[in-house]
């Protein structure tokens, strides 16, 4: 498969503060990721109902769930609250389902997760998106990043003061840049499954049966109705 198109990431991130460093770290990620080559998107979590509090037919819902199909690949941030990640993110990821009919919005694409910490350095958020990640099926690249006293990280105009944070945040997103670059190439491939082919080939089997015990029920209902008359 080739691609005339720039690697398409999508960020969400975890909070709804109007200074939010989770987000502020996820803007100054994709200016990385955007000097990289990647076009790259946002979804606004504000006005996203709770999970399971409204149809899916909701706009929001709707809104989110196109942009994770249009994604090739995301990365998600969140604050480290109470050793965990933030309600805000677990609810965006807890709308997107592991299909919509027959595609699966998150299968085969790749994952980078960050954090930030209002104390001293912690990966609790991070291995827990690394969990979520692998059950929505995503190819979550090896490295990370958590940012400690975030507070103390950025400047006044939200850019990212240069440090050895923000060096590991250009290495998160090169290498998730790169990994997109490749596997979006051998994705159908990478994620096609045995036990999916088993499950297809069964229910295209079962459909032939039917289809041939149908046509065979008509056909002897033709040859009923000729001999009625001929009788």
């Amino acid at each position: 498969m080739s691609f005339d198109h720039k690697p398409r990431i999508l960020f969400l991130y975890g909070s709804l503060r109007d200074r939010s460093y989770s987000r502020l770290l996820a803007e100054e990620a994709a200016r990385i990721m955007t000097d990289f080559g990647a076009e790259v998107k946002f979804f606004d979590p504000r006005e996203l109902p709770i999970h399971g509090g409204v149809p899916e037919t909701h706009a929001k819902v709707q809104e989110l769930r196109s942009l994770c199909q249009w994604s090739e690949g995301q990365v998600w941030t969140s604050p480290e609250m109470h050793g965990n990640i933030t309600g805000i993110l677990k609810n965006q990821i807890d709308w997107i389902p592991l299909s919509i009919g027959a595609v699966r919005p998150t299968q085969g694409k790749t994952l980078a997760v960050m954090q930030v910490s209002g104390g001293s350095q912690s990966f609790n958020a991070v291995n827990t998106m690394r969990i979520l990640g692998r059950w929505m099926r995503m190819f979550t690249i090896a490295n990370q990043s958590s940012v400690a006293k975030a507070y103390q990280e950025f400047n006044d105009d939200g850019t990212m003061k240069e440090s050895a944070y923000r060096d590991r945040v250009v290495d998160v997103m090169e290498e998730l840049y790169k990994f997109t670059v490749l596997l979006r190439q051998q994705v159908d491939y990478l994620a096609d499954r045995y036990s999916e082919r088993k499950a297809a080939a069964l229910k295209a089997s079962l459909a032939l049966e039917t289809s041939l015990a149908h046509n065979n029920a008509s056909s002897d209902d033709t040859v009923n109705r000729v001999n009625l008359k001929t009788m």
